[in-house]
């Protein structure tokens, strides 16, 4: 089992979802860049749950002992290793369901991969709860990327087919990414989040769960950033971004909206702006193009799964005696895995653009 990414930067998770800790080891950093761990702090805690009638009961804090790589708030060039405790468990919830193959869950594959050897309990190493030190890595990375004028931010784009206004394609600023990453309920028009957080309700009260899709940007990406096939800007961002559990699909700019288009609609005329930078007036290829980065705002969406566990009768199978039966799923689990999910798919994003700017 690797879960291991990247050539430039790497990255290493380690843990399961029920052990002692999680963790993860990024290797290749350059030595010398400042470490704000009070600021890496506010970032990881973007990912907790804070309203369990929206996300999961499981309370953990996600504090995390930086074990090697940073001295004196810089990092030292060693590769910067990190563990966050796991606090809150109750693996009993999983002692009768056992090896019973609990549908849109990796537990079957799992069972023929490694023979019945993996830990299932909270999902083990197949479970979410491996996105907190991925959204670590991604703090640190982050802040490397502020320190070269790159900016991040992400909100929640959609849950069970109610849509929060889109990112601006072309005139996305600063402060409207700080303004959405600041808030508990990441989107734009809270409006359309109070009609989220109702969907959401309703899934959990009817023991059931919806998905939806998250948006991030980065803005002040210097063009001529990636490289063409199959070392592109968006072969690196869709790869770490499918390692996120539940992520379904991923698209840039316009996306698969772009098939339905002709191309006079979706080419991006090209003009001089007042500095003499080439810039598009309209944004439909989301940052890149031939996979190397334009200047424009990179526009990149994932779309997440419904949560896989949910508290109705479901048919599945007995994986030690091959037996059909029925499982009925019990323990901790979001209604809508998207309300934690903007910050790990920016996360991501930083990582992947780490590796062609640090």
């Amino acid at each position: 089992m690797s879960s291991t990414w990247g050539n430039r930067i790497k990255l290493s998770i380690f843990g399961e979802s029920h052990g002692p800790a999680i963790g993860v080891v990024v290797d290749g950093l350059p030595a010398g860049l400042p470490i704000d761990e009070e600021a890496l702090y506010a970032h990881c805690a973007r990912r907790v749950s804070k309203d369990s009638t929206l996300s999961t009961p499981r309370k953990e804090a996600d504090h995390f002992s930086i074990l090697s790589g940073v001295y004196r708030e810089r990092t030292t060039g060693a590769p910067l290793a990190a563990v966050i405790r796991n606090t809150n468990v109750r693996s009993a919830d999983y002692k009768d369901i056992g090896l019973l193959a609990r549908p849109g869950h990796a537990d079957f594959t799992a069972f023929v991969k490694y023979a019945g050897c993996s830990d299932f309990r909270g999902s083990g190493h197949f479970s979410g709860r491996l996105t907190a030190p991925l959204v670590f890595a991604g703090g640190v990375c982050k802040q490397l990327l502020e320190e070269k004028g790159v900016r991040l931010g992400s909100h929640i784009y959609a849950i069970a087919g109610v849509a929060d206004t889109p990112f601006d394609p072309v005139s996305l600023d600063d402060g409207t990414l700080a303004a959405v990453c600041a808030k508990d309920f990441a989107v734009l028009d809270d409006q359309k989040g109070e009609q989220m957080k109702a969907k959401i309700r309703a899934a959990r009260d009817e023991l059931d769960s919806v998905g939806g899709i998250v948006e991030c940007a980065a803005l002040h990406l210097p063009a001529g950033i990636g490289d063409p096939m199959f070392d592109g800007l968006e072969s690196a961002v869709s790869s770490i971004l499918f390692g996120i559990p539940a992520v379904k699909g991923v698209e840039f700019g316009a996306g698969f909206a772009a098939a339905g288009l002709r191309g006079s609609q979706n080419n991006d005329p090209f003009y001089l702006a007042e500095n003499g930078a080439v810039k598009t007036r309209t944004n439909h290829h989301g940052g890149i193009l031939g996979g190397i980065s334009t200047g424009m705002p990179l526009i990149v969406r994932a779309a997440f799964k419904p949560t896989p566990s949910i508290s109705r009768k479901q048919q599945t199978v007995s994986l030690t005696d091959s037996a059909e039966t029925e499982i009925e799923v019990k323990g901790r689990h979001d209604p809508c895995i998207v309300v934690r999910a903007a910050v790990c798919a920016e996360s991501a994003l930083a990582v992947a653009l780490a590796q062609y700017l640090l």
